[in-house]
């Protein structure tokens, strides 16, 4: 499953990033490591941005960055 795919509200731990080194270097810059739980607040209408929040930070992701953020929603 994917960042994309988690309903709002729900909590979901990082498993995986599916990109190359560029993307993984970015969103560990962010704060996203695999093995952290993350929370998606909300998916933004119209195509716009997924925020999620992470150890207390509110973290605004494009949609194609989400979807290839690897997830489990079975904590």
């Amino acid at each position: 499953m994917t960042l994309l795919q988690v309903k709002t509200g729900q909590l979901v731990r990082i498993m995986s990033f599916d990109g190359g080194v560029g993307l993984e270097h970015k969103l560990r810059q962010l704060g996203l490591i695999p093995g952290d739980n993350a929370r998606v607040l909300r998916h933004a209408p119209l195509g716009g941005p997924v925020l999620i929040e992470i150890d207390g930070r509110s973290i605004a992701l494009g949609r194609g960055v989400a979807s290839k953020i690897l997830v489990d929603p079975n904590l």
